[in-house]
């Protein structure tokens, strides 16, 4: 191997592209259990489409067009690496293999999108999601991994590295990204038929349970990660994901409490996955005490904003904009107040001496993304409802969209329905053979 080469590092970061990948599955599980049970296949196969669609995209070019030599003012990579050609086993990023790199870096790309899935729960064709992925990872997520995550002495991607917005592990890139365009996608589809209306509680709450913590645990890999060796940003990034996301559990828990009157699992779930994305983009330039302040003002407000769908009459299904949104704008805007200048970056918030100037460069990544991406993924929505149609029909929808977009269901329930019915008619049975009028035995008058 070449000089600079790190073993250590290496494999830390495989363990931490596979920890992501994990996070995937994780959100699956998170959305599918939120969902209603006749919903429950598609939202998973909603997020494992995109496994597939976004890993074969990003070695044509979505690599390249991230990570390739910049070729127009910070804002997309060229094609030199079209097909991942010209990428060697002895090329290095760091101290790591570029693909070793290349495959951490994907799995961002793949979970961003299905982020996004949760906005429209219950009402969008499979196949025109599916459409939508590949073009809006090509248009929007691809470019704008490119302004933030690639560095280059100052010539790479105009927000990171050209005007210095801190975003440590996707606190712009995935989470604003994906929330702005679950918003603009639920405004594109439309409201479910008895948004409300009826009741569309959780069907699951063990599996949103289950998945938050798949979330939590892959989120390690996501964040330390993120520092691309073993070394001691890693360590700080990996301690302040874990209190951050501690701190905003809590926060969400008191705010339900107090508002509602009760400490809910979901709460737990949706406070604890605020937490982690709020700490995102932070994790690797504020102390712990920093985190646990940004995870409680994170899962305090989050836990706010979840409710605006209602008073604004969108129909954010899964809370994406109040989650993931909301919190990486929060996360993103308080390292201007709360960098120390001493974790991964130089630059200092207001509250270390900094004054303003982070702060305004972090509302300036905020702003950008979030116009960016709510403009393309409305007009990519908009274009692909005109042309093959991006919502089931009513009684579709009504009825079950796993069974018209799978062919399957994720419960039996026929199964049950017919030991329901041998139960009963068991029970009626032997009811009925109990009372039943016998006829009278013959006594021994009867017989004299």
């Amino acid at each position: 191997m070449p000089d600079g080469f790190s073993a250590g590092d290496t494999a830390f970061v495989l363990i931490s592209a596979a920890l992501v990948m994990v996070m995937t599955p994780g959100l699956a599980f998170f959305y599918g259990g939120m969902v209603r049970a006749k919903s429950t296949l598609n939202m998973l196969a909603m997020s494992f489409l995109s496994l597939g669609i976004v890993t074969v995209l990003w070695v044509l070019y979505g690599y390249s067009l991230s990570f390739g030599p910049d070729s127009f003012a910070g804002l997309i990579g060229n094609l030199d690496f079209l097909g991942m050609r010209g990428i060697g086993l002895n090329d290095l990023n760091g101290t790591i293999p570029v693909t070793a790199f290349a495959m951490f870096q994907l799995m961002f790309a793949v979970i961003t999108p299905a982020l996004i899935s949760g906005a429209i729960a219950d009402r969008a064709k499979f196949a025109a999601w599916g459409l939508f992925v590949a073009l809006w990872v090509s248009i929007v997520y691809f470019p704008v991994a490119h302004w933030v995550f690639f560095t280059d002495n100052g010539n790479g991607g105009w927000l990171g590295d050209r005007n210095g917005v801190i975003d440590f592990a996707g606190g712009t890139a995935v989470h604003i990204n994906a929330g702005v365009a679950g918003l603009a996608l639920c405004l594109v589809l439309g409201k479910r038929v008895g948004f409300k209306k009826d009741p569309m509680r959780p069907h699951s709450l063990p599996l949103v349970m289950l998945g938050s913590g798949l979330l939590w645990f892959g989120w390690f890999g996501f964040n330390a990660g993120s520092a691309l060796a073993a070394n001691g940003v890693a360590a700080m990034a990996f301690v302040n994901t874990q209190v951050a996301t501690g701190a905003a559990l809590i926060g969400w828990l008191a705010y339900e409490k107090l508002k509602h009157g009760s400490f809910t699992t979901l709460g737990a779930a949706s406070g604890a996955v605020a937490g982690l994305v709020a700490i995102t983009p932070a994790c690797g330039s504020v102390s712990p005490l920093g985190a646990v302040a940004i995870g409680l003002i994170a899962g305090v407000v989050c836990a706010a904003a979840v409710s605006l769908k209602y008073r604004w009459g969108f129909d954010d299904s899964l809370d994406v904009v109040g989650v993931h949104a909301v919190g990486g704008a929060i996360g993103s805007l308080l390292i201007g107040l709360f960098a120390t200048g001493g974790v991964g970056q130089a630059a200092k918030g207001l509250f270390y001496g900094g004054g303003l100037e982070q702060l305004g460069k972090q509302a300036m990544g905020v702003a950008v993304v979030a116009a960016y991406s709510f403009a393309v993924s409305w007009l990519l929505a908009k274009a692909i409802d005109r042309t093959v149609g991006f919502r089931v029909a009513e009684e579709v929808e009504v009825a079950g969209i796993d069974q018209a977009e799978h062919a399957e269901s994720a419960y039996d329930f026929s199964a049950v329905g017919a030991g329901l019915a041998r139960a009963v008619t068991g029970l009626t049975g032997a009811a009925a053979e109990r009372t039943a009028v016998k006829p009278a035995e013959k006594t021994e008058v009867d017989a004299r």
